[in-house]
């Protein structure tokens, strides 16, 4: 097994995005392939990292650049969610940029087009969500401590299944925006499940986050039974 990293370029209205393909090139067969959307900060070695470890499982991974190249943020910075909030202020656009990578990586050369899936992590669930809710012919996705409102427009027809990881005391997603996105997706006929962990909150699979008194802090725990839990449901999605 040979995991390598290759950055790609998309333009989407005339703005460059930078996103970052992984997989395992000692294997020329065409492969599922999986979207992996950043947090809040927005594409970096962390989601490098973790898209190696789902590459390493048999996938093509395309980590997404929502926000535009060179559009990032660390969480030292006055306004960190700056480039997140203007996508959340305009979910058509959100929609319309996760459907534009879902589309580079059906492309890939290295990918299956009928088999693809999604994984989001904080604001990356949130696209993961979104790009379900548009119709997109994905065959899963997966949360993690994502971002549960609808936006404020119909949906079309979900067809994926889904699987949402969730820590029970995320203050970002409460029980009762759960328990909403739970009738809206149950209301839509889709295939979902949920997958609540006690005693964790948002941020759980960032090591680099401890701030439980705002509820935001990492779990081994939670990161290791939600990973296992992924690849099982991605397994079943494509095994």
């Amino acid at each position: 097994m040979s995991i390598t990293r290759s950055v790609i370029i998309q333009d989407i209205s005339e703005q460059p995005f930078e996103h970052m393909v992984v997989f395992d090139r000692s294997d020329s067969s065409p492969r599922p392939g999986i979207l992996l959307f950043p947090n809040v900060l927005g594409t970096k070695q962390a989601d490098f990292i973790r898209a190696e470890m789902v590459a390493a499982q048999g996938y093509v991974v395309l980590v997404v650049d929502m926000f535009g190249q060179s559009k990032r943020t660390i969480r030292a910075d006055p306004d960190p969610a700056r480039y997140m909030n203007e996508l959340n202020a305009d979910r058509a656009l959100l929609r319309d940029r996760a459907n534009a990578a879902h589309g580079l990586l059906k492309g890939l050369d290295s990918v299956d087009p009928a088999r693809t899936a999604a994984i989001g992590f904080c604001f990356g669930g949130r696209c993961v969500l979104d790009l379900a809710r548009s119709g997109a012919d994905i065959a899963g996705g997966v949360s993690f401590h994502g971002v549960y409102q609808a936006p404020p427009f119909p949906n079309a027809a979900i067809t994926a299944k889904l699987l949402l990881c969730h820590g029970w005391d995320d203050p970002i997603a409460p029980p009762d925006a759960t328990v909403a996105l739970a009738r809206e997706l149950t209301e839509a006929g889709c295939d979902w499940q949920i997958h609540a962990y006690g005693g964790t909150g948002h941020a759980f699979t960032d090591e680099s986050v401890n701030m439980p008194e705002k509820g935001l802090a990492y779990s081994a725990a939670a990161d290791r039974r939600s990973f296992k839990a992924m690849a099982d449901f991605l397994n079943e999605l494509f095994g």
